[in-house]
């Protein structure tokens, strides 16, 4: 078998990379997507024909693009969190105060 074109190899390298970038803010750390990444890679390296490669490539973009959705939710969530939760507290607090007070009886 031939060599894939080194069209292909620039793209495989880049997308490496560009995964290398994005795991930094991976949940369970940078260590664990480095080596998670690696081993995918090389279990991939023996792949030489350009159509399968091209698959790959694809799904590598779109595991770029679920993990930009990871982060954007994870800020979303974040932010949520620390602007929100002092306003749920305090009107959920209210309710439950009010609901503790017993009626009163007027005669």
């Amino acid at each position: 078998m031939t060599s894939p074109p080194p069209q292909l190899r620039s793209q495989v390298i880049a997308l490496y990379k560009n995964l290398l970038y994005m795991g930094r803010d991976y949940p369970k750390g940078y260590a664990y997507f480095r080596d998670r990444l690696k081993s995918v890679f090389l279990k991939n390296s023996g792949v030489k024909d350009p159509d399968q490669i091209k698959v790959l490539i694809g799904r590598g973009e779109f595991v770029i693009k679920e993990l930009e959705a990871l982060y954007m939710l994870r800020k979303y969530r974040a932010l949520k969190h620390r602007y929100y939760e002092k306003d749920e507290a305090t009107t959920s607090a209210t309710t439950s105060s009010s609901d503790k007070k017993a009626p009163t009886k007027t005669q």
